[in-house]
């Protein structure tokens, strides 16, 4: 069942058109890759499920209801999480702060505490860091920060941006168990991502923009053996 339904969405920035009537869906359960190169408009199509950027036309339907005018902020409570490029941790506050922030629609202090422990069993390097301020944590735990900060609201659905951009190898691979592990105990995860090899190697299913079109869509495991898909997007 799709938790997540865009369908004809187009996006403007101004004059120039982004997105251009794009459809697809996130089933329950999935973890779906959006992968494509640089300026293919994958940032802005989640920006706009996530109440950031609006749409010019389509509809993007979540659960059921039509949240495309919904602001970002409402989305949260709904059970949508957002994890940013450039991960936008509050850097000033220390990590334990941070990923209070992430709670803040949610009232059951118990369950809010439950979470954190939860949090800390699948990032031992918050709990360790929990009173540093999230500034001088390295790019790697900044983003596993940005993730737990995103876990706390217990999303159904996460949405992720480019999670290993600049991160070294060891935590790029961190990171992609970890989104693994975030899917495997139930959350759905619609992933943007440069590196498709990772994002296509964890995906359920994927879908390659091009210039705000999708040209591709299918299994994760077949689009990795696609020659076009290799020499475009794969190729070392």
């Amino acid at each position: 069942m799709a938790i997540l339904e865009v369908k004809d969405l187009e996006v403007y920035y101004g004059v120039i058109q982004a997105i251009k009537g794009i459809s697809f869906e996130v089933n329950q359960g999935e973890i779906i890759a959006l992968i494509g190169a640089n300026g293919a408009g994958k940032t802005t199509t989640l920006q706009t499920i996530t109440g950031l950027i609006p749409a010019k036309s389509g509809k993007i339907i979540y659960e059921g209801n039509d949240i495309t005018r919904i602001p970002s902020h409402k989305l949260v409570s709904m059970g949508m999480a957002h994890v940013p490029e450039g991960r936008r941790v509050f850097a000033q506050l220390t990590v334990l702060q941070n990923l209070r922030l992430g709670a803040y629609t949610r009232k059951d202090k118990k369950e809010i505490e439950d979470t954190l422990k939860t949090i800390y069993k699948r990032f031992p390097r918050l709990e360790e860091r929990k009173n540093q301020p999230a500034g001088t944590l390295s790019g790697g735990e900044q983003q596993m920060l940005a993730m737990g900060r995103a876990l706390m609201s217990h999303p159904r659905l996460i949405v992720m941006d480019e999670p290993s951009m600049g991160l070294s190898p060891i935590y790029v691979n961190e990171i992609f168990d970890i989104i693994k592990e975030i899917n495997n105990s139930g959350t759905t995860v619609l992933l943007v991502e440069q590196n498709a090899k990772k994002a296509l190697s964890i995906a359920h299913k994927a879908y390659v923009l091009e210039t705000g079109k999708i040209v591709l869509n299918g299994d994760a495991k077949d689009l990795m053996n696609d020659d076009s898909v290799k020499k475009a997007y794969l190729s070392e």
